[in-house]
């Protein structure tokens, strides 16, 4: 093939004929990078400056190790044997079979899942004699991963590495832990990298053999590499330095799974000499969006600096939108009647996303996109009302309103855990079945007989008590009040406060906002009807529909257009990330706001709410200050009248100040709620609508969003305005 080097750009062509010595090319959004990798491994072999087996090509994830695999093979006119190509964790399970000895395995040792790994380290703590309802298992495995993906070994653990967790006995069960591991002739995943850098780091002589088999390195989204992978990777170019990374500074977004930017910022430090390539030309988006990406992140400190240009012919664009609306809600109005006016303009769904800061926002673009019939998906993740911690709460609220409810009874009552087992659910079961009555009563009835005992029987007793107690309240304080103690006083949301993995915070969040969307409702039964409602509502098989996901899931990914919804002071820039990282997290959070912008091809929609419901209050949300740091030729602003400026949305908050520390949004309490603005598209007494549920009728009355209705079929109802659509 003698063309390959001619359908590239000058700095791509560059990076792919720099092959000898140290280099570090940054490759902005979109600007080619896998075409640079692939043509360079392809350059290297055409041009004979080493075998296939000579050179190491890591990626992170299968998918781009298949990908670089199939452009390698058709540049070269069919497929190279003997790569060494692969993810890391992969290439180092292949390593470490060749050496298993040297750390006490055998060559066929075994890989564990997550569940496993969970599972052999719960045996080491009671082995131990640790409390796991005290030191959860969950938090224990995160510091282990977190030592493992830094290199640490039980050995190497200082005092500046050690943590007081289990009272500082955290270090004597890792140690346990991988003792454990080693006689049952298995590996975690940590296991494959951490023990490779030891080996590396311990035997020179195998060091030396992997030196002569490498003479060429090439590392795909070094941005993303944590501390031993890094190790791992200095050991292997020690000796001829032809180490090639790609990444993107700007683009590091994983830190709370270990990847250091440091990595890629120190790369010249690390390989003197280096040579620094960057690719600007950007062929995806327009350049409005560009220019107001790189605006944004040429407020970050901690970057090695690039500016991304349009490397289309036509430079033109719209500009990046950015909306203020009045509350969560009309938000969501908002990105479903886009979409809708999209589809209807001819725009494919499927090259429609809705980005999103944290999962439990997905919940309203959700519920707007099913009333509207919108076929959509959540990518990376369930629905919102299929995730656990939800069908959980609302297990809870099925038996605060029907105590009959024995499905959703069955799944709470171990729930957090009670010594609910088999035999004492058995004993319920079969109570109910002979008693042709509820699994409550029987419950209850077992309970007063003394035929459950001990700790269960006291359990089961508080249990059935805490309900009435929160039936009674539901008739004095409401269903919204009412759901939020009983999740605090059954012990659920402690639950999930101790639960130590990384996934615990979202569950936290996704709570709140299930709390949060029973304030749309009047009574609990309507709401349980809506879930059902939503529950029910099947999947359209259609392959063209629009995704929902998190900033972080849309990494790699590409639409024609984005939604950002969300863009306020505490939701993005995340306070928990700001609290807990300082100066770094908001570095980070910029990045997570840039590689959100770069996804679009020729539409970014930013939209921000004045007012979020938190519980029953309402908080005010002071716009994101990302939104300040978009270039204002770049911008569009628009939206509801009076939020058509960020200032004039701080001001009734801050007495017309616009505060650059401290920006936290203020709760209203619920007796001076904000009134909220009336629909555009008001609804007027006698107007025809159409309920997803109720089917047709006429309005009979209306007040503020709330319209009586005569239904031909379900008779007269009181709904959100909302939940209606106008017959057309």
């Amino acid at each position: 093939m003698t063309d390959y080097l001619a359908r590239l750009n000058p700095e791509q062509r560059e990076a792919v004929e720099a092959v000898d010595g140290p280099v570090l090319v940054l490759a902005g959004a979109g600007t080619g990078k896998t075409r640079v990798l692939t043509t360079r491994f392809a350059h290297i072999l055409l041009t004979r400056r080493a075998w296939p087996s000579q050179v190491l090509a890591v990626t992170f994830t299968n998918k781009a190790a298949r990908e670089m695999r199939e452009r390698v093979a058709a540049m070269l006119g069919g497929p190279a044997e003997g790569l060494w190509l692969g993810t890391f964790h992969a290439l180092c399970a292949r390593m470490l079979r060749r050496h298993a000895e040297l750390v006490g395995l055998t060559s066929s040792f075994n890989i564990l899942d997550v569940d496993d790994q969970l599972r052999l380290l719960k045996q080491v703590m009671e082995a131990e004699r640790i409390d796991a309802k005290r030191f959860a298992p969950q938090a224990m495995m995160a510091i282990i991963q977190r030592w493992k993906d830094r290199g640490i070994t039980p050995a190497r653990i200082t005092p500046a590495e050690d943590t007081d967790f289990a009272n500082g006995r955290a270090r004597a069960v890792y140690a346990a832990y991988q003792q454990r591991l080693v006689t049952l002739n298995t590996a975690d995943f940590g296991d494959l990298m951490l023990y490779m850098t030891d080996i590396l780091r311990e035997h020179p002589d195998v060091l030396a053999q992997y030196h002569r088999s490498f003479r060429y390195i090439l590392v795909d989204e070094y941005q993303d590499t944590n501390l031993v992978q890094y190790l791992w990777l200095r050991l292997l170019a020690q000796e001829h330095k032809n180490i090639c990374c790609v990444g993107d500074d700007d683009q590091s977004i994983y830190s709370w799974r270990g990847a250091e930017v440091e990595n890629i910022l120190r790369f010249e430090k690390d390989f003197p000499g280096a040579r620094i390539i960057r690719l600007e030309r950007n062929y995806r988006s327009t350049a409005p969006i560009l220019a107001a990406a790189s605006g944004l992140i040429a407020h970050n400190e901690g970057r090695l600096g690039k500016t991304l240009r349009s490397g289309l012919n036509d430079a033109a664009g719209e500009r990046v939108s950015v909306i203020g609306l009045w509350d969560s809600d009309e938000e969501a109005r908002m990105v479903g009647d886009r979409i809708e006016q999209l589809r209807r303009g001819g725009d494919a769904l499927a090259e429609m996303a809705v980005l999103v800061r944290a999962g439990f926002q997905t919940r309203a673009f959700e519920e707007r996109l099913i009333t509207l019939g919108v076929p959509y998906r959540v990518v990376g993740g369930l629905r919102f009302y299929e995730r656990a911690e939800i069908r959980d709460a609302i297990a809870y609220a099925r038996v605060l309103h029907q105590p009959a409810d024995d499905l959703a009874f069955e799944r709470i009552v171990n729930l957090p855990r009670r010594g609910v087992g088999e035999q004492a659910l058995r004993a319920m079961h079969e109570r109910a079945r002979t008693g042709q009555m509820p699994l409550t009563v029987a419950a209850a009835m077992l309970v007063e007989e003394g035929v459950l005992r001990g700790k269960t029987r006291d359990a089961v007793r508080e249990l059935l008590h805490g309900f009435e107690r929160w039936r009674a309240q539901l008739e004095r304080d409401g269903h919204v009040l009412t759901l939020q103690t009983m999740l605090d006083e059954s012990g659920y949301t402690t639950m999930w406060q101790q639960d130590k993995s990384p996934e615990a915070p979202g569950r936290l969040e996704n709570l709140k906002e299930l709390v949060r969307a029973l304030a749309d409702f009047e009574t609990l039964a309507g709401f349980l009807d809506h879930v059902s409602l939503v529950m029910e509502n099947e999947e359209n098989a259609s392959a063209d529909r629009c995704s929902l996901m998190t900033l972080h899931a849309a990494k790699g990914l590409e639409f024609d257009t984005v939604f950002l919804p969300g863009w306020e002071e505490g939701l993005f820039p995340s306070q928990r990330t700001m609290d807990e990282s300082g100066l770094k997290g908001l570095e980070e959070e910029r990045r997570l706001a840039y590689v959100g912008l770069t996804r679009a091809r020729k539409r970014a929609i930013v939209s921000h709410a004045a007012n979020r419901r938190i519980y029953a209050n309402w908080t005010s949300s002071i716009p994101s200050r990302f939104i300040d740091e978009l270039p204002e030729e770049h911008v569009e602003r628009g939206g509801s009248a009076a939020l058509q400026r960020d200032r004039a949305l701080a001001a009734p908050v801050f007495g017309g100040a616009f505060p650059v520390t401290a920006r936290r949004p203020r709760t209203i309490e619920a007796w001076e709620q904000p009134a909220r603005p009336v629909r555009a598209d008001r609804i007027p007494v006698g107007a025809r609508v159409f309920h997803q549920k109720f089917g047709y009728g006429t309005v009979t009355a209306v007040d503020d969003d709330k319209l009586d209705i005569a239904f031909e079929k379900a008779g007269d109802k009181r709904v959100l305005d909302r939940f209606v659509e106008r017959e057309s």
